[in-house]
C-alpha cells in the first residue's frame, strides 16, 4: 500500500474515535431511555382507578404526572447526602444508582387535592452516560476521581459488580415477514409481531387446504380473515380493490364467498365469536369482540374504534404480498437479511424492565390504598407507596441477569482479563434463538452484516453464529419520532387513509 494511504487512513481512523466511542450507541440509548422512555412508560400508565373508594366521595383518582431523575448519590448513615464516583461504588460494594421521583396528585370528584413528589425508585446509571457524575470530565479529572481515562463506559456498577447489559438480536416489530412454513397445512404463512408500548402480539396469516385465508391472534385461533373485513365495514369492491388493484384474482373471490351471508358488521362479530369460541350473552360476545379487534387486532396502528379503517388497508396490504409470494410473482423474506433484523439496546431493555415492574408498583399502591379504605380511614398519598419496591425489582434483574418475559444472561459480569476482552464483551450481540436447536440459517454469515456485525469473531461449538459482536465501525441509529416522517411524507404527495 502506498504510504500516503496508509497515513490517509490513520489519520481518518484516529480522527472517527476522537468523535466517537465503541460503546456510543449503547449510551445514546440509556440517555434517550432516561430522557424520554421515561416520560412515555408514565404517560401509559396516568391515571389510577381504585375499585374500593370512601362513601363520602363518588370518584377518585391519582394521577401521575411527571418523572425526574436526579445525579448519582449516597445517603450515610447520619442522613448526609453526597455525589457517589464509581470507584467508590466498586470499592464499597455499592449500586452506582440515582434517585428517581415521580409528582402524583390526587383529584377527588374531579378536584385536584393532593400533590406530591417522591422517590419511586433508585436506578442504576451506565458510566459515562448524560446521568453519570463522571460525564464531560477531561483525562485529567477522570485520573483525579481514580478511573482509567481510557475506560469506554456503557456498563452498570450493582453491588460493586460491574454489569453490561448484552445486546439481543431479533425479527422488526411491526413488520410483515412471509416465508415457508416449516409445519401445518400451509406452504407460506405472513407473520407481523405488533408492538405499542406494552402490548407486543403475534399476528399470524395462513391459508388452509380449504383456500380460505385465516388469521390468528390474542385469544383467536385460525377465523377467517374476510370476516374480520366485514366487522371492520369494508366492502366487497373495497377489499377487491386494495388487495388485487382493479384485478379480479380468484383467491379473494373464494374469500369473499366464505363469509358472503354476512350482511353487516353485527353479524360479522356475532360470527367471529362463534368461532373464536367466545359463548357468554350477546351482549358481552359483541363487547369481547370489539375488544378484540380495537385493543388487541394490530395495535401498533392504533387502539380505538377511529383505527379499523388504517387496519383493514394494512391487512389487506398484508394479504396482497402473501398471495403474490404463493404465485411466485415475489419471493419470501429472507429473515436473516439485517433489514429484517432489530438489535434492542439499553433503551428497550430497560425500557421493558421498568414498564413491568412499574405496573407491579401501581398495583402495590391501589391494594395500600384499598386496605386502608376498608378500614374507614382516608389514606394520604405519601403512606401507600413503598420507596424500596421498584429499587429491588430493577436491582435484582440486573444482579441476576434474569429479565422480564422469562429471558436469562440479559445482564452478565463484565469480562476484565484484557482490554480486547472488555471491548468484545461491550458490543456482545446474542440471538434469543436456542442453541440446542440447528437453527442452520440463522448462524450462516449473511451478505448484509457486513460493516454491521464481525465475521469473525464467535463462539465455537452450541453457540456458533447465535453469539455474534458488533464491528469496529458499527453504529445503531436509534427509533425517530413519527410525526416528522409523515409530515415529510405528505409533502412527497401522499395521501392519508380518510
Amino acid at each position: 500500500m502506498d504510504k500516503n494511504k496508509k497515513s490517509y487512513s490513520k489519520v481518518l481512523v484516529n480522527s472517527y474515535f476522537k468523535e466517537h466511542s465503541f460503546v456510543q450507541p449503547d449510551i445514546d440509548s440509556f440517555n434517550n431511555f432516561v430522557e424520554k422512555e421515561l416520560n412515555r412508560i408514565i404517560q401509559e400508565n396516568a391515571v389510577i382507578e381504585p375499585t374500593i373508594i370512601p362513601t363520602t366521595v363518588e370518584d377518585y383518582k391519582i394521577k401521575l404526572d411527571k418523572i425526574r431523575i436526579d445525579y448519582p448519590k449516597i445517603v450515610e448513615a447520619d442522613g448526609s447526602e453526597r455525589k457517589i464516583y464509581p470507584v467508590e461504588a466498586r470499592l464499597r460494594k455499592l449500586t452506582y444508582s440515582a434517585p428517581v421521583y415521580l409528582t402524583l396528585s390526587s383529584h377527588i370528584n374531579g378536584v385536584q387535592r393532593e400533590t406530591l413528589e417522591t422517590q419511586i425508585a433508585n436506578l442504576p446509571i451506565m458510566l459515562k452516560s448524560k446521568y453519570c457524575n463522571l460525564y464531560g470530565l477531561s483525562r485529567e479529572e477522570l485520573i483525579e476521581k481514580g478511573e482509567d481515562p481510557d475506560d469506554t463506559g456503557g456498563y452498570f456498577i450493582i453491588g460493586g459488580t460491574e454489569k453490561v447489559l448484552v445486546k439481543i438480536e431479533d425479527l422488526a416489530p411491526n413488520k410483515l415477514i412471509v416465508s415457508e412454513a416449516t409445519l401445518g397445512p400451509s406452504k407460506f404463512v405472513a407473520k407481523i409481531f405488533s408492538e405499542r408500548e406494552a402490548f407486543k402480539i403475534p399476528h399470524t396469516i395462513e391459508k388452509l387446504k380449504d383456500g380460505i385465508y385465516y388469521i390468528s391472534f390474542a385469544r383467536v385461533k385460525r377465523v377467517p380473515l374476510f370476516a374480520f373485513f366485514k366487522a371492520m365495514n369494508i366492502t366487497d369492491k373495497e377489499i377487491m380493490d386494495l388487495i388485487a388493484e382493479g384485478e379480479q384474482w380468484d383467491e379473494v373471490l373464494i374469500n369473499q364467498l366464505e363469509v358472503s351471508h354476512l350482511q353487516n358488521d353485527e353479524e360479522a362479530i356475532e360470527y367471529i365469536a362463534k368461532q373464536a369460541g367466545i359463548t357468554q350473552s350477546k351482549e358481552i360476545r359483541f363487547e369481547r369482540v370489539t375488544e378484540l379487534i380495537d385493543k388487541y387486532l394490530l395495535v401498533h396502528l392504533g387502539t380505538s374504534y377511529d383505527d379499523r379503517k388504517t387496519k383493514a388497508y394494512n391487512l389487506a396490504k398484508y394479504l396482497r404480498k402473501l398471495i403474490l409470494v404463493e404465485r411466485g410473482i415475489l419471493e419470501p423474506d429472507d429473515k436473516d437479511h439485517m433489514m429484517n433484523k432489530r438489535i434492542k439496546l439499553s433503551e428497550e431493555l430497560l425500557g421493558d424492565l421498568f414498564r413491568v415492574n412499574l405496573r407491579i408498583l401501581i398495583n402495590d399502591i391501589l391494594y395500600n390504598f384499598q386496605r386502608i379504605v376498608k378500614k374507614g380511614k382516608f389514606p394520604s398519598l405519601k403512606s401507600i407507596i413503598r420507596e424500596k419496591l421498584l429499587t429491588q425489582k430493577i436491582t435484582s434483574a440486573m444482579a441476576t441477569g434474569n429479565w422480564v418475559g422469562g429471558r436469562k444472561g440479559v445482564a452478565q459480569r463484565i469480562q476484565r482479563w484484557n482490554f480486547l476482552e472488555t471491548m468484545s464483551h461491550l458490543q456482545r450481540v446474542v440471538s434469543p434463538l436456542s442453541a440446542a436447536q440447528e437453527n442452520f440459517e440463522a448462524r450462516a454469515l449473511h451478505s448484509t452484516q457486513l460493516g454491521r456485525l464481525c465475521p469473525i469473531e464467535t463462539p465455537e461449538g452450541t453457540n456458533i453464529g447465535l453469539k455474534k459482536n458488533l464491528a469496529l465501525l458499527a453504529s445503531v441509529s436509534e427509533e425517530v419520532e413519527e410525526e416528522p416522517v409523515l409530515e415529510l411524507m405528505n409533502t412527497l404527495g401522499l395521501k392519508p387513509i380518510e
